[in-house]
């Protein structure tokens, strides 16, 4: 299992993951400390463990706001295609509408043609 050097705050962590994801796992450990950073600048240096909170907190927050605006989506999403259903629905029958329609004024031509025609 692959090692990774982490460092967040100033402190190196060695992490352990899965092979092929080291670049994420530095990736993610990079996205950390600059939340760390972040709060170490507005909150000032309250001791690592506390700043890990603080900013897993935050991050929790934001990820937690992220996952309602996709539920969000995934709602509009689904009224959208089931607008679009119905929507395709009253035009299938406009259509049928539209073709009986026609064929009736096609029969009633047709009437009137063989009434001319025998007269």
């Amino acid at each position: 299992m692959p090692l990774v050097n982490v460092l967040v705050n100033g402190r190196a962590y060695t992490v352990a993951c899965d092979e092929g994801e080291e670049d994420h796992v530095r990736d993610l450990g990079q996205f950390l400390d600059q939340r760390v950073r972040e709060l170490s600048g507005s909150v000032g240096q309250v001791g690592d463990a506390r700043l890990l909170l603080m900013a897993g907190l935050v991050i929790s927050d934001e990820l937690s706001e992220a996952l309602a605006k996709l539920q969000e989506r995934d709602n509009e999403l689904q009224s959208l295609k089931s607008a679009r259903a119905q929507t395709a629905d009253a035009l299938e029958s406009s259509q049928e509408h539209a073709a009986q329609a026609i064929e009736e004024a096609a029969s009633k031509l047709e009437a009137i043609a063989a009434r001319l025609e025998h007269a």
